[in-house]
């Protein structure tokens, strides 16, 4: 059973939460029986789990992250996820939308933010998938600092996409 989360909102389609808690638990509940996503008319369902990682290369530099710490402004926080997700069920035209974020540290190789959609086909899941975590990077209060091996810490400026490596 996924960890009860420190703020939570559910309704129908959509389940949004903020968690001081590893989403392991949550990560595991994504492939078992768990039926977040669920639906008669489903076809697809698509998970996206976004993990710590150990390097990030810029050009000819590479920099070693030992953990990312979030912080986040959590009434406003919630209440935006919510009206993301409902939005993406509107724009997608989806069944079921989760969207589960971790605060506090995560170290490599943990799941910090957890997305899951399903629709009818395929392209609308992996379209609002990817539309979710840009939106979710520039317009919801969650911060992310990144705790280099160093020693040195650097706050990370939310950016729609996480295609160009430049933009964490």
């Amino acid at each position: 059973m996924p960890v009860q989360p420190t703020t939570d909102e559910k309704s129908g389609s959509v389940h949004v939460c903020l968690t001081d808690k590893p989403l392991e638990p949550m990560v595991a509940a994504t492939s078992s029986e768990e039926p977040w996503l669920a639906h008669p008319d489903a076809g697809a369902m698509l998970w996206f789990h976004g993990v710590t990682r150990r390097k990030t290369v810029q050009g000819d530099r590479v920099t070693v992250t030992k953990e990312l710490s979030y912080t986040a402004h959590r009434e406003m926080a919630v209440k935006q996820l919510g009206e993301l997700a409902h939005d993406a069920v509107r724009e997608f035209t989806l069944h079921r939308v989760v969207i589960w974020h971790r605060l506090g540290v995560v170290p490599i190789g943990q799941a910090s933010v957890i997305v899951g959609c399903s629709s009818s086909h395929r392209v609308a899941s992996l379209d609002a998938v990817a539309t979710i975590m840009d939106r979710l990077k520039k317009d919801v209060p969650i911060w992310k600092q990144e705790r280099f091996e160093s020693g040195d810490r650097q706050w990370i400026h939310p950016s729609p996409t996480t295609d160009d490596p430049t933009t964490h």
